[in-house]
């Protein structure tokens, strides 16, 4: 992981930005350490590895997501339309349908 990467995301964690990571993108924020002490799921494979992280683990269905302050995470593609929409609402975005 390259150190810009990784001071981006501290940058965002710390400004209270919002963050998305789906899947396997949960490893970034791990490796930033920004996830202690927050409620997050992913790919269930990496269930230890967000736990060693400190993060409270959320068991989720595949096509959901959770979210948390700033902060919408999904263990898989099929929690796009939720996760996105997480991620939307942390924007400020209205969706009319």
């Amino acid at each position: 992981m390259s150190d810009e990467i990784i001071s981006i995301v501290k940058y965002f964690a710390e400004s209270n930005k919002p963050i998305a990571a789906i899947c396997h993108g949960i490893q970034v924020l791990i490796a930033a350490d920004v996830i202690k002490g927050r409620k997050c799921t992913a790919y269930p494979a990496l269930k230890p590895d967000v736990i060693a992280a400190g993060a409270d683990w959320v068991e989720t269905d595949l096509d959901k997501a959770c979210l948390d302050k700033n902060l919408v995470t999904a263990p898989a593609w099929p929690a796009h339309p939720v996760w996105l929409a997480g991620f939307l609402k942390l924007l400020g975005a209205e969706i009319k349908i």
